[in-house]
């Protein structure tokens, strides 16, 4: 886009008066957000927190994450407050002529589009790629599915499905109980990772060449690339990896302990830390011990270990070991709920909350993840309500560039 059609998006779209703070990384960038619920919202409030401007386009039924609820606040589902800041909100029926010339031409302005459709599902529209880049060959179309393009275009992409088909259910819970998924929806925010680190590679080479590109990115590949060690353990090792509750396959003590008031994670990935974690604990004949001595000594030698580390740490509390081993150079912590990890967050000042909107409407939410020296992410509104900038968008998208310049 140009410099002087960048500054139109950006007065059309904060015809309201909101202020934009400082600028981003990403100010001056356009984004068309075509998903909803997870990987494709994530990726996008990431870049609507480092400066780029993201109109989220809805349709009429809107974001099923919004109806996602309990919990809520104010109404609204946590879920959908959660990964929808910093954004503009318009409502569109692709099923609408007049509504789909919009949803084109706001594809045409764009620098970057993002879309979570079932493959293909968006060329009935006129909103693929092959369709979009006609009008706009500079554009960086992000697309983001399940299980690809190709024989997996038809599967539906939930996050629990991925868990179960790639393998990684198969890894997490009791050797002799069920899978279970994780607590998290692993998959769907690392591949809203993935799309985001494809774009700005692909923004990259779009500001040494001149050329747009379709970057596609699905959760049964970001699975098996995000299983690493596990997943090489299989094509580079012929072996496939089988769960060990909170057991590592190739470390020890790498797990929950128990101390006298409940368990501590406790890590020693090499001798050294292990010899660091033998005097802590006040037993340093331990790392000198031939079937301990080494990493490998030490997984071998794992069921003889455990009870002589469980009697040793038997004596104090989770939090005196939490702080005799940091003090001792060596990683470990509690096992907390989440409020805990943000008490050990802000306890270590890393100010994990932001406020973000002004007064009452303020809302509590994560901090972005990065820390820039010069471009910090900016946190300027709440999630929008749905179709709360239909009448500034709509306007712009309604006025010729030329008639702005």
């Amino acid at each position: 886009m140009s410099e002087s059609s960048t500054r139109t998006v950006l007065e059309a779209v904060d015809l309201d008066g909101r202020p934009t703070g400082p600028p981003g990384p990403l100010s001056g960038l356009l984004v068309a957000d075509f998903s909803r619920v997870l990987a494709g919202p994530f990726a996008t409030q990431i870049m609507a927190d480092l400066g780029a401007t993201v109109i989220k386009v809805e349709a009429p039924s809107g974001d099923e994450t919004r109806g996602w609820a309990p919990p809520e606040r104010d109404g609204v589902s946590t879920y959908y407050l959660g990964i929808n800041r910093n954004k503009r909100d318009v409502v569109l029926d692709f099923g609408d002529e007049e509504d789909r010339e919009l949803a084109q031409e706001l594809a045409r302005r764009a620098d970057i589009v993002i879309e979570n459709f079932k493959p293909g599902g968006l060329r009935k529209f006129g909103l693929d790629y092959d369709s979009v880049s006609r009008t706009n060959p500079a554009v960086l179309y992000a697309s983001i599915s399940g299980f690809g393009s190709a024989g997996g275009a038809s599967l539906p992409g939930y996050d629990l499905v991925v868990q179960a088909a790639s393998g990684l259910m198969s890894l997490t819970g009791d050797p002799e109980g069920q899978a279970y998924r994780s607590g998290v929806s692993v998959f769907d925010i690392m591949t809203g990772m993935q799309a985001t680190i494809g774009v700005l590679a692909a923004l990259n080479h779009r500001n040494a060449t001149g050329l747009g590109q379709h970057i596609e990115v699905n959760l049964l590949s970001t699975a098996l690339a995000a299983m690493a060690n596990h997943s090489s353990t299989y094509v580079a090792g012929g072996r496939i990896p089988f769960r060990m509750g909170n057991a590592h396959p190739s470390l020890f003590p790498y797990e929950p302990l128990p101390a006298s008031d409940g368990e501590i994670v406790i890590v020693a990935a090499n001798d050294a830390q292990f010899g660091k974690l033998a005097s802590a604990l006040g037993v340093p004949a331990l790392a000198d011990d031939a079937r301990f001595r080494t990493t490998e000594d030490r997984n071998h030698h794992r069921d003889e270990l455990r009870p002589l580390l469980v009697e040793a740490l038997s004596t104090r509390t989770i939090a005196d070991w939490f702080d005799i081993l940091t003090d001792a150079g060596v990683a470990c912590g509690p096992i907390n709920t989440i409020d805990g990890g943000v008490a050990l967050a802000e306890r270590l000042g890393l100010d994990p909350v932001v406020h973000v909107g002004e007064g009452d409407a303020a809302i509590p939410m994560i901090r972005n993840a990065i820390s820039f020296s010069l471009t910090p992410p900016r946190y300027v509104s709440p999630a929008p309500a749905l179709g709360a900038d239909n009448d500034e968008i709509r306007a712009w998208l309604n006025t010729p560039e030329d008639s702005n310049e």
